[in-house]
């Protein structure tokens, strides 16, 4: 299925239009032991993030209170909404892009997005908690279904993320989100080895057999630092080369901690693919 066939997804006060452009995902993180070390503290620096980000072009930012590096303490959903709520409402108010929960917990979705959040991020792809479907469902927002191999073993990463997408998509589903409403991310990063992460982003393409719109996130990742040996804030170049063939794979959003950078690769790379600048 073509970028052109997936249609319209609307998003708070924005309309995703698949395949006219790639779309840009700001990052928030709200954690302090955050992997690629912007973790930030405080409402007020927060939002002088948001509001960078939103200037350098990020069409939706995505605000995450819990660290999903490999070993990190889980998070009570009450230290969770302490971080993101005061976060979220006052970036509701005062940003014009729509907000994006990263979350895996029902209870931290439903405050989320009562405070004015307009897409869930589900990094479990509803093996976490399933009830953020059904969140999502009663609320008609966005669902984000991320294929993590965590807790999991797997011979052939290809297949095992299509299943684990077509499971998290079903469920979706069947909780009533409305087709249009759910986007896939392979997971990079998520229980997978290096090899499986650089062999998913080369057969990008072939996820597409499910249909949906497809949110590609490499942003600092450890791969890059593997294949070039650099810490998390040195990983600019690496990140750029893999949005970019990211893209040319079939990627429709790319979530990002670098906007601006991201946004110049992303542009350049949609003249060449899809013929539009």
């Amino acid at each position: 299925m073509s970028s052109y066939e997936l249609g319209i997804t609307r998003c708070g006060n924005k309309e995703f239009r698949w395949g006219e452009r790639t779309y840009i995902m700001g990052v928030i993180n709200l954690s302090p032991n955050s992997f690629s070390g912007d973790g930030l503290t405080g409402v007020e620096a927060a939002l002088a993030r948001a509001r960078r980000l939103v200037e350098e072009g990020a069409d939706i930012l995505d605000v995450g209170g819990e660290s999903t590096r490999p070993r990190s303490t889980p998070l009570s959903a009450e230290e969770e909404l302490r971080r993101v709520i005061p976060v979220i409402e006052r970036m509701t108010a005062e940003v014009s892009v729509p907000i994006s929960i990263d979350t895996y917990k029902s209870e931290v979705a439903r405050h989320a997005l009562r405070a004015g959040a307009r897409m869930v991020n589900d990094v479990w792809g509803l093996r976490g908690d399933p009830e953020l479907a059904t969140v999502a469902a009663q609320e008609g927002v966005p669902l984000v279904i991320v294929a993590n191999q965590r807790e999991t073993t797997y011979q052939e990463v290809v297949p095992e993320v299509l299943n684990s997408l077509k499971r998290g998509i079903k469920l979706a589903l069947d909780s009533g989100v409305a087709w249009e409403n759910i986007i896939i991310d392979p997971g990079i990063g998520f229980g997978k080895t290096l090899e499986g992460n650089l062999e998913l982003i080369r057969r990008l393409g072939e996820l597409r057999e499910v249909g949906r719109p497809l949110l590609l996130g490499t942003s600092r990742k450890s791969m890059i630092g593997l294949v070039l040996d650099l810490p998390a804030d040195e990983r600019l170049e690496g990140t750029a080369a893999t949005v970019a063939l990211g893209i040319a794979n079939g990627a429709d959003m790319v979530r990002v901690h670098d906007v601006l950078p991201m946004v110049r690769v992303s542009r350049m790379t949609d003249a060449i693919v899809r013929g539009r600048w």
